[in-house]
This record gives C-alpha cells, sequence and structure tokens, in this order.
C-alpha cells in the first residue's frame, strides 16, 4: 500500500502545481483589472499605474507566480481587494455552508442510487425497468436550474410546506429541524443529477457480478435473487463504484455554485461569482485553487480506498 501511495502523490502533486500555473496565468489574461474596479471608470492613466504598483501587479509575471505560490503553501491568503476581508475568513464562512448543501446532496445522491439500481437488479422485471429508466433520465435530462425552479415554485410557493430559499436565520448551527427544512429543497436539487448518474453506474456493476460463476451457482442452488444481490453482489460492486462515486463528489462542489445562486445559499459558489464580477484576483484565485486541490484530493482518496478494498489496483504498477 505504500508502495501504491508513492506512485499516486506525486502525480497529484504535478496537476496541482500545474493547476496553479494555469489559475494564476488564465485570470491575467482576462480583459481589465482589479485596479480598474477600484480607482472607477473616471481614473487616469496614472491613478491605474499607480493603484497596479501598490498591488503588486506591475512586477514580472514569475515573481507574482513564485509570490502567490509561497503564500499558498504556508495558507496566506491575504486580503480581499473589492469584497473586503481577510480572504481566509471569507473562505472558511463560506466552505461551512458549501459542505453542508454537498454533504445532504451526496446523501440525496446515494440514496436515490441504491435505491434505483438494486430495484432494477432485484425484482427485474418490465414495470421496475420503465420506473427507474424514467427517473434516471429526467433526473439527468432536466437542467439543474429547472429543477430548483419547479421544487421553489411547487413546495415553496405554491404549497408553502418549506422555505424557497436563504439560511435558517440563526445559521445553519442553531436548530437542525429548522437547518433541515432549508436544505432539503437545494439538496434535492444538487443531489438528483448526480444520484441517477450513479444509479446508473452501479446497475451496471451489479448486474455484470450478476452474471460472474459465483452468483450463477449460488442462483441454482436455489438462493434468492434478493439475497445474492444484498450478501455478495453488493459488496463486490462497491470497489469499482467508489471512483465514480468520487467523480460524483466533485460534481456536486461545482454544482453547488449555480444551486446556491438559485436558493441563495451563501457558500463558497455565490463567494466566487461575486469574486468573478468585481474581477477580485487574489479570492478568485483562492476559490478556484481550491476546488480543484478538492477534486484532486478526493480522487486521490478514491482510488486509494480503492486500491485498498481491491489488492489487484494496487499491484497493478508493480
Amino acid at each position: 500500500m505504500i508502495g501504491y501511495l508513492i506512485r499516486r502523490v506525486p502525480t497529484a502533486l504535478v496537476v496541482l502545481f500545474i493547476a496553479s500555473l494555469l489559475i494564476f496565468s488564465i485570470l491575467r489574461l482576462i480583459p481589465g483589472g482589479p485596479e480598474a474596479a477600484l480607482a472607477g471608470s473616471d481614473a487616469s492613466p496614472a491613478d491605474l499605474a499607480a493603484i497596479r504598483h501598490d498591488l503588486g501587479l506591475d512586477r514580472p509575471f514569475f515573481v507574482q507566480y513564485l509570490s502567490w505560490l509561497g503564500a499558498m503553501v504556508t495558507f496566506d491568503f491575504g486580503r480581499s481587494y473589492l469584497i473586503g476581508g481577510d480572504i481566509g475568513d471569507l473562505v472558511s464562512f463560506g466552505a461551512a455552508n458549501t459542505l453542508t448543501l454537498a454533504l445532504s446532496g451526496l446523501v440525496v445522491a446515494i440514496a436515490l442510487a441504491l435505491a434505483l439500481s438494486l430495484s432494477v437488479v432485484i425484482f427485474d422485471n418490465r414495470f421496475t425497468k420503465v420506473v427507474t429508466t424514467t427517473i434516471n433520465a429526467v433526473a439527468i435530462a432536466v437542467p439543474t436550474f429547472v429543477i430548483g425552479t419547479l421544487l421553489i415554485l411547487v413546495f415553496g410557493l405554491k404549497l408553502r410546506w418549506l422555505p424557497a430559499g436563504g439560511t435558517p436565520p440563526n445559521g445553519i448551527s442553531d436548530s437542525p429541524q429548522i437547518t433541515a427544512q432549508y436544505l432539503i429543497l437545494p439538496a434535492l436539487t444538487l443531489g438528483l443529477p448526480a444520484g441517477a448518474l450513479l444509479a446508473r453506474f452501479l446497475t451496471e456493476t451489479l448486474q455484470t457480478e450478476l452474471r460472474q460463476p459465483y452468483a450463477v451457482t449460488a442462483r441454482s442452488l436455489g438462493i434468492s435473487r434478493r439475497a445474492i444481490v444484498l450478501r455478495h453482489v453488493l459488496r463486490n460492486a462497491l470497489p469499482p463504484a467508489l471512483t465514480a462515486l468520487g467523480l460524483a463528489i466533485g460534481g456536486l462542489l461545482g454544482g453547488s455554485i449555480l444551486v446556491e445562486s438559485i436558493f441563495g445559499w451563501p457558500g463558497l459558489g455565490l463567494l466566487t461569482e461575486e469574486g468573478i464580477f468585481n474581477r477580485d484576483y487574489p479570492l478568485v484565485q483562492v476559490l478556484i485553487l481550491l476546488s480543484v486541490t478538492v477534486f484532486v484530493v478526493l480522487q486521490l482518496a478514491t482510488d486509494i480506498l480503492h486500491a485498498w478494498l481491491d489488492p489487484r489496483i494496487r499491484l497493478a504498477g508493480k
């Protein structure tokens, strides 16, 4: 297992280094800059040059990059140009809300994936296949903003069963019951597409395992299909599904940007949108690099867990 880690960790570090260079470079290619937003539309070229000098934007590109990279390694995120405040504090507040939303969406996705895939494999009849295929198709094909808007119209405005948006008045940690009410609609909006994709992958993996000799033998001995699936097939199908789960988690974190905008949930998505709109380079750079880092770490953790569950994976590179 140590050898597998030694092979995988350097690759992850190289990916993060390349990503940091691309993030720093691409943002510098966008027309305009923070000096224009700070100085206003009537600023003279001399005023813009003075602001660029104060911000250190007139230094050579690689000097700026190495200085920024060193600050990121030491967790010195700096201050926001335009939104104001310490970037670490802004990210911490937004990350708590985004993580809460993403975990809630993950619970919805896993529950939906298990319900759909196990129903198809265990019952194995035309009606179940038609129902699960329809749910899968609708969840994947309908855009997230349409799902969110429909949920708000039906359950938030028409029936008034749940809040149409926002966060609990006293914070998400004040009352679990109130927080759950605010989370249900955005979590469903975020988790439905991911759950449908996971269900497709898990269904295919379960059906492949059912065709293996051990499952065929167990069936010939008179063991029920339900018992075979729940006791043996599901356990063997989970390791390959972990890779898809890691990608789904990354998708949930990325999809939370749109969901937060729909429901007014003050997480990293809304913070990223505000930073991009205001051309707040330090804030946007940190947020994008944080997103890439989380995705790489999640993928690495999934691969390690997969290798731990399946020795063939960690022995393949030897």
